[in-house]
């Protein structure tokens, strides 16, 4: 993974030390409640592909030696199973190959504004923040769609070439930056403005329409 450009030479972290963020940056996340039970997933690119968190693992108790390990053509060749929403980092990195890791929460209030029925699918949050705005820029709303659906992940890679930071309606953010501690700050950053925005409005909210809820529930 690139972390660092020194004179213009890229600086290669070892996949040991790679592990060890993951797992360090996730505890944190889990720790502060950004997550919770096995919700969430982290990615980050190495030398040789990319490493992710396993499906069904939660956040707060993550073991680097058993992190799933995919290829440069994202077939999973170590560790175990990967998140079931692999998918959707795949589709990200294709279209932002610049993109060094990616953080994709359920954050309680970053949840919460995908679900109102009232945003501006183009702009979902305003520039509440300076931070905001130099950490996430503008926050376009992915359709919903079922989690595991690949519909999803051809949704995001129509925003993707434009946008880093994505908000999926009633699911959660998905951001990509250059490195790990990016990804995780600008996350972060998205779920307080979200808190602060839903502080301070007050709207209409969106549901899972019936049909949606009966496709979920013959799975």
């Amino acid at each position: 993974r690139l972390l660092h450009e020194v004179f213009g030479h890229a600086i290669m972290i070892p996949e040991t030390k790679t592990r060890d963020e993951i797992v360090r940056f996730a505890a944190s996340i889990y720790e502060r409640s950004l997550t919770f039970g096995a919700s969430g997933n982290i990615s980050v690119r190495i030398k040789d592909g990319w490493l992710m968190t396993p499906t069904g693992s939660t956040m707060g108790n993550l073991d680097p030696a058993r992190l799933s390990k995919l290829d440069n053509d994202g077939n999973h060749i170590s560790g175990d199973e990967p998140t079931r929403e692999h998918f959707l980092h795949m589709a990200m990195y294709h279209e932002r190959p610049n993109s060094g890791a990616i953080v994709h929460l359920h954050s309680t209030y970053s949840v919460a504004v995908s679900c109102c029925g009232d945003v501006d699918p183009t702009s979902v949050l305003p520039p509440i923040t300076a931070y905001f705005a130099m950490k996430v820029g503008t926050l376009p709303l992915v359709p919903y769609f079922p989690p595991g659906s690949l519909d999803l992940a051809d949704a995001v890679r129509k925003l993707a070439p434009n946008h880093h930071a994505l908000l999926l309606a009633n699911h959660g953010p998905l951001v990509a930056r250059n490195s790990l501690a990016d990804a995780v700050y600008a996350t972060e950053e998205l779920e307080q403005t979200a808190h602060l925005y839903l502080l301070l409005r007050q709207g209409e909210t969106r549901y899972l329409t019936p049909d949606q809820v009966a496709i979920l529930q013959k799975q």
